[in-house]
């Protein structure tokens, strides 16, 4: 109950919360974006319904998500005063970026897309929504570089005499390799996360025989889009691992329960651990795979949690640099499994529409699969995050040396309970919201434009 532990968990709620709603913001926009394009070049009703309806789920969420986001921020000044004071002219700069390019372009063109229909050209208005699925993964882009940063810091020197970390070399900072890896991650599980929402939601109004010709098309489109980007996921998430391998040993190390350096090294299926977490009692292993992950052959060595930690000892002083290898372990495991199973669904859906899958038994079931890519999703940032531990910015600032030193244990305790009771509000009017337009289908989404579009179009005849 200290400052410290309940700064942690209120970042962490906070952060979880918000991850819920940025992959799908991120992937539905570019949904929305193609259907919008698809009306625009045939002049099909089906796809501007499409349009309209996953573009109505896609506002309920991105203003969700925008709420969550802004309060982030306000925690590096409030709870992290020290991190921003030590690392601020670095971590500040992509931020700012962020909120003077990336989101003002989403949000104004945005704006442009929901109310311009009928009052623009129709170029212009599909110009905005593309701007703003532009906008959306832009901003991502300057977040994520900024949280690579943290995970592998580059470009930047310690100023002695003011001692704070001061950013050198921007080219270098937006060329790290982390924060693109992270882009590349988090891009395919946006697209994965909104097609499995696309799939499930289809999947409902289908078995129930409502709008068929809008949901066959959206269901089809979503299982070519999830197999191909749920495959992306796996891809870069292997890439990130061989980086990780690298730059971060400890973290890599920790997530497979590798406590002893070995060539080659085995992979773990299943280890169980003491209570305290940092020795193995059982374990079952597959010999030298652990190898070929981290450096695509059978006989490299991976370095073990014990001898990193002695290595950090003496670099970095006295102290525990070894993360809660329950959590990571258990999480990556989360994230992978369910990532094979969304490949192997949307592989499956796929397939199925060869046939007359829409009367299907199955398809009952299917909308449950909208849970799977949000499980994925938070076991991946929590392993993101949990893994750097100690560090809040690798191998140059602790966790523990970042916190705003004038902070108690009640002022934590009323922001925690309050950003719970809050944010659980805010839950529960998203999956209300989310849930009543989802099965209420295209014609709920449609009021706001049909009674002014054909106005606009009769007075100009």
């Amino acid at each position: 109950m200290d400052p410290i532990t309940l700064s942690r968990w209120q970042f962490g709620l906070t952060t979880v919360y918000h991850f819920l709603f940025v992959p799908l913001t991120l992937g539905l926009s570019w949904f929305v974006a193609f259907f919008q394009t698809r009306y625009y070049q045939t002049k099909d009703e089906t796809f501007r319904k499409m349009a309209k309806f996953w573009g109505k789920l896609f506002l309920i969420n991105f203003a969700i998500g925008v709420v969550t986001g802004i309060v982030q921020e306000f925690q590096f000044g409030m709870n992290w005063s020290e991190y921003s004071r030590y690392v601020g002219d670095i971590f500040g700069a992509p931020l700012a970026v962020e909120a003077l390019m990336a989101f003002f372009l989403e949000s104004t063109f945005l704006g442009v897309w929901i109310f311009g229909e009928g009052k623009i050209s129709d170029k212009a208005h599909l110009a905005s929504i593309w701007l703003a699925a532009i906008g959306s993964n832009l901003s991502a882009l300057w977040i994520l570089l900024a949280n690579g940063w943290m995970q592998h810091p580059v470009g930047y020197v310690i100023n002695e005499a003011n001692g704070r970390a001061e950013l050198v070399n921007f080219f270098a900072l937006i060329t790290n390799p982390k924060g693109w890896l992270f882009f590349w991650h988090t891009i395919s599980a946006g697209l994965t996360t909104a097609s499995f929402l696309i799939i499930g939601v289809s999947a409902y109004h289908l078995f129930r025989k409502q709008h068929v010709e809008i949901y066959k098309r959206s269901f089809q489109i979503a299982a070519i889009v999830g197999l191909v980007a749920s495959t992306l996921v796996f891809l870069g998430g292997h890439t990130n691992g061989q980086y990780m391998y690298d730059t971060q040993p400890m973290k890599f190390a920790s997530i497979e329960a590798h406590w002893e350096t070995s060539q080659p090294a085995s992979f773990s299926i299943l280890t169980i651990g003491d209570l305290s977490g940092k020795r193995e009692v059982w374990s079952i292993r597959v010999p030298a795979v652990l190898s070929f992950l981290a450096c695509n052959n059978f006989t490299c060595e991976v370095r073990g949690v014990n001898d990193i930690q002695a290595e950090y000892e003496t670099k970095y002083g006295p102290g525990d640099y070894i993360p809660l290898m329950v959590v990571t372990y258990w999480t990556f495991r989360f994230m992978m499994t369910v990532g094979f199973i969304m490949i192997a669904l949307s592989a499956f859906f796929l397939y199925s529409t060869r046939g007359n899958y829409e009367n299907a038994k199955w398809m009952k079931f299917v909308p449950w699969v909208i849970a799977l890519p949000y499980i994925a999703n938070s076991s991946g940032w929590i392993l993101t995050e949990m893994g750097r531990q100690p560090w809040i910015v690798q191998g140059l600032l602790k966790v523990e040396d970042a916190v705003s030193p004038n902070l108690t244990t009640v002022d934590l305790l009323i922001s925690v309970i309050g950003y719970t009771v809050v944010y659980g509000s805010l839950a529960v009017s998203m999956v209300y919201l989310m849930k009543k337009y989802a099965i209420a289908g295209p014609d709920a989404a449609m009021h706001e434009s049909v009674d002014v579009a054909p106005a606009v179009v009769g007075s100009q005849d």
